[in-house]
């Protein structure tokens, strides 16, 4: 589902000759507590917007639902406003901003700072220098002055510093227009977030720089071995070839990376960090009043600059076709691209509504005649729109046997359509539905709202939000007419098309490794600074427990069970069926379910049933997982007889189809073999394999001749007697649970008897007594490495201890796993470790740890963590923020609507009747250190383990990885099994 659908995510601000709803949505200007805000009539959000003395706009959406606030610091400066010879600049900066000032992050700010001042003046030096020895001479000596400048430096205590408060979350993004700070925290630690941020934007600090740089480093080689991520930036780039859009991408050149200037983003940030450039935006359980006070007692010691905003040379049109090929390993797909104006016109509007119209998921032109006629492997369109243009992309994948000249030339089949007006206009309508449904769903969830608020502070600095919140409105006098006459204007030659094609890209250079020694992270130490905060009080808050006798109401409909929760805020309803049998038990379940999407009935074809479900913004799926299956119906309560009707009409009706599966299996094929490219897929496959051995759940797959061997008979079978096997009815939604199960009876076809669902088959873990490595071949920059080991069986009481040991060792970036192999030593990007839980009782816990990085540090990765695997580092400050960090999300936390439901299943699956986090909130005020290193020394240290490895073999040495063990270079056909 689109963005766009989810909630009024991007808003729109529409030119002053289009018709606007202005009687409705108005701005208003109030006061309350001393400050003026503004806000817009029927707000659905109810949001106000401050302007604080020194320019700093405050923008609130309340919401008490949750005693958590989504929180959102946005800076109105992005990869655009990078210098023109240091790219990257404002994304690193952002990196940089969660090492600390002064006052936090550092042992002794008077020692510390002339190594630093040291340390910005080599790289002034290095950045100038162009000849290779003496750069080598200059890095060496910055990593040496690094090192001494590190005994100062305390490591990540701004990611603790926020755990301690109850923080989730704690992350930041960079794009070409924006870099914003995020957090969700607990409501009770509102207060202590805005101090800390206060502190955090007063005087940042650069330190253990040179380490973080090579962080970047290894998120640039990520983005190239990211074929989609290269797909975007040549969008980008040929689409915008004057815009810094397109001419400077937001990680920045390899050339500028080797080159940073610590001056240069000091200059940066006091250009664009500034009160009137930003926002604090805040959505949750608050009350605004105090808000915006805590917030300009915080934040009025900033003063506001004369911003500049990059104001680009205006982009030529685009007369013909520009036409060009990417390369890469992964599967072969291809786009067509259109330049859109500057949001806030009213041709924006029109193209988004064209992008619904042509791809909504079930009803869309590309919907109905590409992908559920099966022409092509699969087919979309999107808008992605920034402040001065925007790129809306048709996107399409081949089939077997089919070119992408071929895929091009179906979606360019679908424009005309458009342009021809060869579509129904009560699609106008239906879209109007969907987004009243997705407005609905959006609202529940406070970062919804947020980045929505946020989106909007980025554009046009909040003051669209009026047509914002007319949106639905204003789409609704859309005429099918002017849709067509605007197709007819915008679609011609003016297209960009890329081509991803399978092969080697020789335009890809990975960033050479620097020599780099570790630093120091003085982890066990703390600072004045967050001494304070953690003594300042704060209003406790009291956990709240699911209680599933009173959470969940049971009836019966017929023989079938019936577990209900009441939605006591709108209008949705969401009905399962789940069915306790899957893929293991019957491999045909999950193509059966697939191939329903392409069937009809007596009554209707597959292209009704899509245009019918969406009229009435409704939706269904089916889902086999590899023990268990849901059917899933959700949309409008007035809509709830139609949409679960025409289910069981499909369900029980459906016609076989022989095309319709002969093209199914074609693209079956298809994806099979996309599978064997795709190195995400790969790993997974490597990881099964070292869990459960050669025969596992990941590979156990039909055979080509399985497929080719498969009837529509068969399938169709399966799928009228789905309803036969036995099945749990979950509903969530307004209906009373007698109004529901009288309605259902009635519409629900069950037999007098369930049949008895096939026996599963049976997989067995695998127990390590020796080093073993997997090895998958790819052509790749980088490395990933994935230690695994099953340890003993489910078992209750250990639980609180286990999920304290994960936050403490490897759960996050205060954790012990990313301080050493991040921070310390350079040596990746991501990484983290985890003693995973089971879902049932009867399966074992399975230890995974995992680090990511360039080939050529592979072997000190795979030595960094068995050093962390075999010896825990014992850091007390670190152990009791992981505990407070622990009892906060479980104060926190709301387990609501269905979800309760799905909780008390899970649970069940463990063989418990209770809510668990009750006995671990009470459990952990007992847990010390020591009983975490016992735990590390008794499941984790000085075992075996099975080392799942991908890279390029032309970039490791192989002699390596057959010293860490037994060496088992897999064949794809090993690892999926066909």
């Amino acid at each position: 589902m689109k963005i766009k659908s989810l909630l009024l995510l991007v808003a729109f601000v529409f030119s002053y000759q289009f018709t606007y709803s202005q009687s409705k949505y108005e701005w208003k200007q109030a006061s309350a507590a001393g400050y003026t805000y503004k806000y817009v009539t029927n707000d659905p959000m109810q949001t106000r917007f401050y302007t604080l003395k020194n320019g700093m706009r405050v923008i609130l959406s309340v919401n008490h639902k949750d005693p958590r606030v989504t929180a959102k610091i946005a800076v109105r400066a992005g990869s655009n406003n990078d210098p023109k010879d240091h790219t990257g600049l404002a994304h690193y900066l952002e990196h940089l901003l969660f090492k600390g000032t002064d006052k936090y992050g550092s042992l002794d700010w008077a020692k510390e700072k002339p190594l630093l001042d040291k340390i910005e003046d080599l790289y002034e030096v290095y950045n100038s220098t162009t000849d290779v020895a003496k750069r080598k001479e200059i890095y060496k000596e910055i990593d040496k002055v690094s090192g001494e400048a590190s005994k100062y430096a305390i490591a990540n205590e701004y990611d603790k510093l926020m755990s301690s408060i109850g923080s989730q979350g704690t992350n930041a993004h960079t794009s070409v227009e924006e870099t914003v700070y995020e957090e969700d925290v607990p409501a009770s630690s509102l207060n202590k977030y805005l101090l800390i941020q206060a502190e955090r934007f007063r005087y940042p600090v650069f330190r253990i720089f040179h380490t973080e740089l090579e962080a970047v480093y290894e998120e640039k080689n990520r983005g190239l071995d990211n074929d989609g991520k290269k797909m975007y930036e040549a969008t980008n780039y040929y689409l915008f070839p004057t815009h810094n859009y397109g001419q400077q991408t937001t990680i920045g050149t390899i050339e500028h990376l080797k080159n940073p200037s610590i001056k240069a983003i000091r200059q940066f940030y006091n250009t664009y960090y500034v009160p009137n450039n930003m926002a604090i935006i805040l959505s949750g359980d608050f009350n605004p009043d105090e808000a915006v006070k805590e917030i300009d007692k915080q934040f009025a010691y900033m003063q506001a600059k004369p911003v500049q905003e990059y104001k680009p040379a205006p982009e030529q049109p685009i007369s013909a076709p520009i036409i060009h090929d990417i390369y890469g390993p992964s599967a072969e797909s291809m786009r067509i691209c259109y330049r859109t104006p500057a949001e806030g016109t009213h041709d924006v509007l029109m193209i988004d509504l064209i992008s619904t119209i042509l791809s909504n998921g079930k009803a869309g032109l590309l919907d109905l005649n590409l992908n559920k006629q099966q022409k092509l492997q699969s087919a979309g369109a999107g808008l992605n729109q920034f402040k001065d243009y925007g790129a809306f992309c048709l996107t399409g994948s081949p089939k077997q046997g089919q070119s992408l000249e071929e895929v091009k030339d179906l979606l360019m089949e679908q424009i005309e359509k458009l342009k021809k007006g060869d579509f129904d206009e009560s699609l106008l309508e239906a879209v109007v539905a969907n987004s009243k449904l997705g407005e609905i769903q959006g609202l529940e969830g406070n970062d919804n709202r947020a980045q929505a608020l946020m989106t909007c502070f980025i554009q046009n600095k909040g003051e669209g939000w009026d047509k914002s919140v007319s949106w639905l409105d204003d789409e609704a006098k859309i005429t099918k007419k002017q849709v067509v006459d605007f197709a007819n204007t915008f679609f011609k030659n003016n297209y960009l098309i890329l081509y991803k094609r399978k092969g080697e890209d020789k335009n890809s250079l990975k960033v050479e490794k620097p020599p780099i020694t570790p630093v120091e992270t003085n982890a066990g130490k703390q600072s004045a600074f967050v001494t304070m905060i953690k003594n300042m009080p704060s209003t406790p808050v009291k956990p709240q427990w699911m209680d599933f006798n009173k959470d969940i109401q049971h009836g019966k409909i017929g023989n079938a069970s019936v577990l209900y929760t009441q939605n006591k805020d709108n209008q949705l309803y969401r009905v399962y069926y789940k069915f306790d049998m899957g893929s293991w038990n019957n491999k045909l379940l999950p193509f059966a379910f697939s191939y329903l999407s392409f069937l009809g009935t007596e009554k209707y074809t597959p292209e009704q049933i899509s245009k019918a479900y969406y009229s009435i913004a409704s939706n269904f799926n089916l889902a086999a997982g590899s023990d268990e299956s849901m059917v899933t119906i959700t949309g409008l309560q007035e809509n709830f007889t139609k949409a679960v009707t025409m289910f069981e009409e499909i369900i029980n009706n459906c016609k076989a189809n022989d095309a319709a599966l002969a093209a199914f299996k074609n693209r079956i094929m298809k994806s099979r073999s996309d599978a064997k490219s795709n190195k995400g897929a790969i790993m997974k496959g490597l990881t099964s394999y070292a869990v459960y051995g050669a025969k596992n759940p990941f590979n156990y797959s039909l055979t080509d001749q399985e497929i080719a061997n498969i009837t529509a008979e068969q399938l169709v079978d399966l799928l009228h007697n789905l309803m036969n096997y036995k099945h749990t009815i979950i509903y969530f939604g307004p209906e009373s649970l007698s109004k529901f199960t009288t309605t259902l009876a009635g519409l629900h076809k069950m037999p007098a008897t369930f049949k008895d669902c096939p026996a599963a088959v049976k997989f067995n873990r695998t127990s390590q007594t020796a080093n073993q490595v997997l090895f998958a071949n790819y052509d790749m920059v980088q490395s990933e490495i994935n230690w695994v080991r099953n340890t003993s069986l489910f078992n209750a009481e250990k639980q609180p201890m286990i999920d304290l040991f994960n936050d403490y060792f490897g759960g996050g970036m205060g954790s012990i796993v990313f301080q050493t192999i991040r921070e310390s030593k350079a040596l990746a990007y991501s990484t983290y470790a985890s003693y995973r839980t089971p879902s049932k009782k009867e399966e074992p816990y399975t230890i995974s740890a995992y680090v990511g990085c360039q080939a050529d540090k592979m072997k000190e990765a795979i030595k960094g963590m068995n050093e962390l695997l075999n010896t825990l580092p014992q850091v007390n400050k670190s152990f009791e923020v992981a505990k407070v960090g622990e009892k906060n999300n479980i104060e926190t936390s709301r387990i609501t609507q269905d979800g309760v439901i799905f909780a008390y299943l899970n649970v069940q699956k463990k063989g418990l009747n209770y809510d668990p986090r009750k006995k671990e909130y009470e459990a952990l005020d007992k847990i010390s250190l020591d009983d975490i290193t016992k735990f590390h020394q008794q499941e984790l240290a000085n075992k075996p383990y099975t080392y799942c490895i991908m890279a390029s073999d032309k970039k490791v040495n192989m002699e390596d990885l057959k010293n860490i063990g037994d060496l088992k270079t897999l064949s794809l056909e090993e690892i999926f099994g066909y």
